[in-house]
């Protein structure tokens, strides 16, 4: 093993030191039994180590991929820890530590009895996990729109103990969860509902100061959370520049599409159209889950044309859960895990299903699924020869940028069945860009919410329904909602390059093979992996 590979394992086991529930997730070993630790002194420990790790790969020797991946890792996780997100996130679910555990526990395949008795001591630590997260929290001042989402987040789980995601059957500690969920689990999530209306309510800020920047040291913090979600050094008044622009030229092609489908190319009429045309909404939650797996099963017919490496696996589709569902966001996709008890799963949100788009629908089960994160997540787990930190990196650029890359691609792969779904194709992409715009806007510009919402609903025919919950998933998760334009912007930039120089020698299947061949890299790496196959080619 060479040194650079050595220390990408030392990444691997520190992550999953500061959050045991990572290997969990993973099908992998670990301690299945213990929670993340969210206090401050926990915080500098696991940023010194990774900080150590960073400085020794800068000069390790090995393969060059591999140290580029460790070291934009590991500087990663210090930006992170000092940009020290668990002090505001309180309303995203899959982010938010007092609200991840509702999401993630229940995601986790529990095979054995030994996994049980871990998974029933996590629960018995859900107090002392939240007491560290409230002291982290205690002095914080944050929108009130933010911290009312969280409770009712919260209040929703705690007004169904009968639907208790937590509960786990089929094990012989059924008796005694049931009592540490009512005794224990549940009277620790409604102290911390308690804490968020009774401390943090009455000192919130107004929904004029949505953003990070009105938080103490908000620009510097927002800074490194650019460049932990985009993996680039892109400042974020040359991101907001680059939204706008993308939205000008989307209003092109509303025009182009909407001359042909509605007969005009007035956008504010096309849009109203897009959001009021009650032929564009679904029917019933199961009529929406339907049409996903109609797209998927399309998508996956005709991949090998496109696509020289197919995951085995299925990608099944589910309901996004009722406790998340009301808040939560459109969709998200959960990767296999390598123990092979769970598939690859995308959560399609169902929730009010009759306000929700129609003509989306195919764009984002492609992002979520086929050719998207479904192709690029199982891929990379059944990578050979590759470190286990490629195939498990959260890196939200090349994670998402591949997903918004999907929907673009799915076009050229003639996947879209009308040019009302091609709509949809365009709905997302201004959502995209439109993130560039109003995330910078709220984070970094001091935007109220007020004004993200409307600046989305002047430039994108989302839904209002969307809108609302879009804008408080980017105003409590800073940073993140950039990283999927960036990252599409960079795939589409190295393809181009690549298809420039090789000219006839250029095959799609190659190209993706090479994007996707070496796991889960930040975008710098990824150019020189391109380039080294557009060389090899040559």
């Amino acid at each position: 093993m060479s040194e650079v590979e050595r220390l990408a394992d030392e990444f691997v086991q520190t992550w999953f030191a500061e959050d045991p529930t990572a290997p969990s997730i993973l099908g992998l070993p670990g301690d299945h039994g213990r929670l993340p630790d969210y206090s401050a002194d926990s915080d500098q420990r696991f940023r010194a180590r990774y900080a150590d790790i960073a400085a020794a790969a800068e000069s390790a020797q090995g393969d060059p991929v591999t140290r580029g991946l460790v070291v934009q890792q590991a500087r990663a996780a210090v930006d992170r820890i000092d940009a020290a997100e668990v002090e505001f996130s309180v309303s995203d679910g899959l982010s938010a530590p007092g609200l991840r555990l509702l999401n993630l526990l229940p995601v986790l395949t529990v095979t054995t009895d030994e996994l049980a008795e871990g998974y029933v001591s996590r629960l018995a630590a859900i107090p002392s996990y939240l007491d560290a997260v409230i002291e982290r929290q205690r002095d914080a001042a944050l929108p009130g729109f933010l911290v009312r989402a969280g409770a009712e987040a919260l209040g929703r789980y705690l007004d169904a103990p009968d639907d208790d995601p937590l509960r786990l059957s089929g094990h012989s500690f059924v008796d005694s969860q049931e009592k540490l969920l009512a005794d224990v689990v549940r009277p620790a999530f409604a102290r911390y509902r308690e804490f968020l209306l009774d401390e943090l309510a009455p000192r919130a800020l107004s929904e004029d100061k949505a953003g990070l920047c009105w938080q103490p040291d908000g620009e510097q913090r927002y800074a490194r959370l650019v460049r932990f979600h985009t993996t680039t050094d892109h400042t974020p008044q040359e991101l907001h520049e680059t939204g706008l622009r993308l939205i000008d030229a989307l209003a092109e092609e509303y025009r182009e599409l909407g001359s042909r489908v509605f007969g005009t190319t007035e956008l504010p009429e096309i849009f109203e159209r897009l959001r009021t045309d009650p032929e564009l909404r679904w029917g019933s939650g199961d009529e929406l889950l339907e049409a996903a797996r109609s797209a998927i099963r399309q998508a996956e017919a005709v991949a090998p044309q496109w696509f020289r490496t197919v995951p085995e696996q299925e990608c099944e589709v589910r309901p996004v859960p009722p406790a998340e569902a009301d808040g939560g966001t459109i969709a998200y996709y959960i990767g296999p895990d390598f123990a092979r008890t769970r598939q690859g799963v995308y959560y399609a949100n169902t929730s009010h299903a009759e306000e929700r788009f129609r003509h989306t629908s195919e764009a984002i089960a492609f992002h979520e699924a086929v050719p998207g994160h479904h192709f690029q997540i199982s891929g990379a787990m059944n990578l050979t020869g590759a470190p286990l930190l490629a195939k498990i990196a959260e890196i939200n650029s090349y994670l998402e940028g591949w997903g918004l890359y999907a929907e673009r691609l799915a076009d050229e792969m003639g996947l879209y069945s009308s040019d009302v779904s091609r709509f949809g194709m365009l709905t997302q992409d201004s959502m995209r860009a439109g993130r560039l715009v109003v995330d910078t806007g709220m984070h970094a510009l001091g935007w109220s919410r007020q004004q993200a919402v409307d600046y989305l609903r002047e430039h994108t025919p989302m839904a209002p329904l969307e809108i609302e919950l879009e804008i408080d998933r980017y105003a409590g998760v800073p940073g993140q909602a950039l990283s999927y334009m960036v990252g599409r912007l960079e795939i589409q930039r190295v393809r181009a390059e690549a298809e420039a120089a090789l000219g006839e020698r250029f095959d799609i299947r190659d190209f993706h093979d090479a994007v996707l061949g070496s796991g889960i890299l930040p975008l710098a790496v990824l150019d020189t992996v391109v380039r080294n196959w557009v060389a090899s080619v040559r």
